[in-house]
């Protein structure tokens, strides 16, 4: 705490004390003023801002509860100690009532006054550092859960106002970890359905044999073991919205009935006979990028552009400028007050670490540091130290084209060298040829390379 930067207003009728207490104030470094009455601290009070002010009980023109009164009332935020020396428990009852963060009665000891004063400004400082930082998370939380204002997420902020009260199916992509439920939700939360349920699927986490019971449920004895009939999770959803996260690991025959399911708003449950007619809307979510899967036969295309109606996609934690140390913040409240600790902020050192950390797992990740670091973290900020760095050392990437990254800390366990020179290779020569518009002479000024030199080596990825 920088003292100098708090003033506090000394109030009493003695001008001995005022003294007194202006040095012993001063040497710890606060700026001091004093007022020798009532009235004259009131118009003090009145004209300029304290931080603390620092009061007798007994004045020559009034009493010290008015001071106080004043004091609160110009700035609530002002901290207020009441001295005496005819201190009573009545008084001291209605000056807490009135605000007064402690009262002191006379004859006091230097060390313990200095301590009393140290540690309400301490609380002063924490409680405005709270406050900031609730107005910011506030000023930038949309839709009640999403936190973020990069260009990217305010993109997304906008598409989610568009389509909320459709019912047009959208599909969400994006590294795991970025949130996708999250926006899920908050589509969900803002349409015409929000008071039905939101059903979430975890497509990769259910056994092939058991999920078409599960997304369609079944009647009595469709198999060994049905000894019910079981809703499903599309039925469970009827009127309202189902999520079907990591869509992608569906498998091709789940993929055929969950088509239908989509085309005829209707399914028959394992073992039935009869359609079940169901009003939802679909809401996908993927990691994968479905359109290589469709060209690889993995995923199928009518299926896809069923899901891909309206597409959002959602970008990783670490093209999101200015984001991290928003999150950060918000995830420091969320476990402080979790493990009932006081975590004011996080220093600004801990904040250039994280923004220069390439966070592979996205918000997942940084929520997950975050907690372990409150949970390690022995004072009221997070500092570097708290946020172990040799668990989250920074990677090191070389970056490629189109997104390929090729990263050195593989070197550890071993790599091609070979292989990826000549995938960087290839990626260049693609690129500058591509630029050249396939002459090979414009192909190598671009990369600096003779005429010679550019058909060697484009002729030997054409044998590879």
């Amino acid at each position: 705490m920088n003292k100098k930067t708090h003033h506090i207003l000394v109030v009493d009728d003695e001008i001995s004390m005022r003294e007194f207490l202006d040095v012993l104030l001063s040497k710890e470094g606060y700026k001091v003023s004093d007022a020798g009455s009532g009235k004259q601290a009131i118009k003090m009070i009145q004209k300029n801002g304290y931080d603390l002010v620092l009061s007798d009980i007994r004045l020559g023109d009034m009493v010290g509860l008015d001071v106080l009164k004043e004091a609160k009332k110009k700035n609530p935020d002002t901290v207020v100690i009441m001295i005496s020396a005819y201190s009573t428990t009545e008084i001291a009852v209605e000056a807490m009532n009135e605000g007064a963060y402690d009262f002191v009665p006379k004859p006091f000891d230097n060390t313990e006054l200095k301590h009393t004063i140290q540690k309400a400004l301490e609380l002063k400082t924490i409680d405005q550092e709270k406050d900031r930082t609730s107005s910011e998370l506030r000023d930038n939380m949309h839709f009640d859960r999403i936190i973020g204002k990069s260009p990217g997420m305010m993109a997304i902020y906008k598409r989610i106002e568009q389509i909320s009260s459709t019912k047009t199916n959208v599909l969400i992509t994006g590294e795991s970890g970025t949130g996708k439920e999250l926006i899920a939700r908050a589509i969900h939360e803002n349409s015409d359905r929000k008071n039905n349920p939101f059903v979430v699927v975890n497509c990769g986490g259910i056994p092939d044999t058991l999920i078409e019971s599960e997304f369609f449920g079944h009647v009595k004895g469709s198999f060994t073991g049905a000894v019910n009939d079981k809703q499903g999770l599309f039925e469970a959803a009827n009127l309202g919205t189902i999520f079907l996260d990591e869509i992608g690991e569906l498998s091709p025959i789940l993929q055929v009935k969950l088509l239908r399911a989509v085309q005829e708003t209707s399914f028959k449950p394992v073992g039935g006979t009869k359609d079940i007619d169901v009003d939802v809307r679909i809401i996908s979510a993927t990691n994968k990028k479905l359109e290589q899967e469709v060209i690889d036969g993995n995923f199928r295309e009518d299926l896809f552009f069923r899901l891909n109606v309206i597409p959002i996609k959602v970008p990783p934690l670490r093209d999101r400028k200015g984001d991290v140390a928003l999150l950060a913040k918000h995830f420091a409240g969320k476990y402080s007050k979790k493990m009932k600790k006081d975590i004011v902020k996080l220093s600004s050192y801990a904040i250039d670490f994280l923004n220069s950390y390439s966070f592979p797992g996205n918000v997942r990740e940084l929520e997950n540091l975050i907690e372990r670091s409150v949970a390690l973290s022995s004072t009221n900020i997070i500092l570097p130290e708290s946020l172990t760095i040799s668990m989250h050392k920074k990677r090191r990437w070389v970056e490629g084209i189109k997104g390929q990254r090729f990263d050195l800390d593989d070197v550890e366990q071993g790599v091609d060298l070979d292989k990826i020179l000549s995938t960087i290779e290839k990626s260049y020569l693609k690129k500058a040829m591509e630029l050249a518009g396939g002459n090979k002479s414009k192909g190598a000024e671009y990369l600096n390379l003779s005429l010679r030199s550019m058909r060697y080596r484009l002729d030997k990825i054409e044998d590879e």
